[in-house]
């Protein structure tokens, strides 16, 4: 046990997880001097995010399967994982078809290297930020003891707004978003061109989705700032979704660059597999980010419920 708690002390260890991004900065920058990617360097490349991506994975599960004295941790846990399910999937589509020959193009091609670059960084980013996470939620997750399990409704005049969040919030809401966002997807891409019009509407989507979510995270990181270990867990969870922004507006960047500037037209025709991909890459971002949203539900819960450290004498009070 302690030999697998020294290793874990140090995969989490900020100092390896700044290594971590500084390697895969160089590696990407390496490959990319010549402009172009070859087939074993993807290989290498999408290695690395698949291994990273699953073994985190099977942590974040193994912990939430764990009994704990503050049980909202474990749907934290919960919610990391199920958000992280659904990157991993991604990502094992987008090398399942890039390997297999049939994902030729995504943005343009002169330019898709750069956008490669791009989204292996911000994946990188993720997954290093989760790692982080993990080392903070471990500690709520050993040190504190939910003391009790109910609070009393407060009813001020916040009540309104608190309302209006819970709707967007709630598990209802949140699957009609995705089925929406199936529905417009299929619907814009029967004739296999997408305007520059539709692109504007489905990036700011995921604009709003993304960045409310963050403002929100970080709105409560800082209501929470006197709980050192939850404060630390929801700035993981918040620069993560950042990386996740990030890549989804330098996408719709590159795209519009070359919509209205690179091809001096207002909308792209694609072939199928590359149209297909585009879709699957729009409907897991809104699926992520609806993911995230609801572990943002657990982490507001564990923000409001009243915990104690675990010690000795707390132990023999009760």
């Amino acid at each position: 046990m302690d030999k697998r708690e020294s290793i874990f002390k140090l995969v989490t260890d900020e100092r390896i997880l700044i290594l971590i991004v500084g390697i895969a900065i160089l590696w990407r920058g390496v490959i990319s001097s010549d402009e172009t990617i070859s087939f074993w360097e993807s290989v290498c490349s999408g290695i690395t995010l698949i291994l990273m991506g699953w073994v985190i994975f099977g942590y974040l599960y193994s912990m939430c399967q764990k009994p704990t004295d503050w049980p909202v941790t474990s749907k934290i846990y919960q919610g990391i994982a199920v958000s992280l399910l659904v990157l991993n999937i991604y990502v094992a589509i987008y090398y399942g078809m890039r390997w297999f020959g049939i994902l030729h193009e995504e943005v343009y091609m002169p330019l898709d290297f750069v956008f490669s670059d791009v989204r292996y960084l911000m994946l990188v980013l993720y997954y290093c930020a989760v790692l982080w996470t993990t080392r903070y939620l471990k500690g709520m997750r050993d040190k504190y003891r939910l003391l009790i399990k109910e609070r009393p409704k407060r009813h001020d005049t916040t009540c309104m707004k608190r309302y209006v969040v819970w709707v967007i919030m709630h598990e209802r809401t949140l699957t009609v978003i995705v089925v929406a966002a199936i529905l417009w997807r299929i619907a814009i891409s029967v004739d296999h061109t997408i305007t520059f019009r539709e692109s504007a509407i489905s990036c700011v989507t995921l604009l709003i989705l993304g960045w409310f979510l963050f403002g929100y995270i970080c709105a409560l990181s800082v209501k929470a700032k006197r709980k050192i270990e939850l404060t630390r867990v929801i700035q993981g969870i918040a620069f993560g979704l950042m990386a996740i922004n990030i890549y989804a507006i330098f996408y719709y960047g590159m795209s519009w660059y070359v919509l209205i500037l690179g091809m001096g037209d207002v909308s792209g025709t694609y072939v199928p597999f590359d149209l297909i991909f585009r879709n699957i890459r729009y409907i897991m971002l809104v699926i992520f980010y609806c993911t995230a949203i609801v572990l943002s539900k657990f982490l507001d819960k564990a923000y409001t419920d009243y915990t104690v450290p675990i010690n000795k004498s707390a132990n023999l009070n009760d």
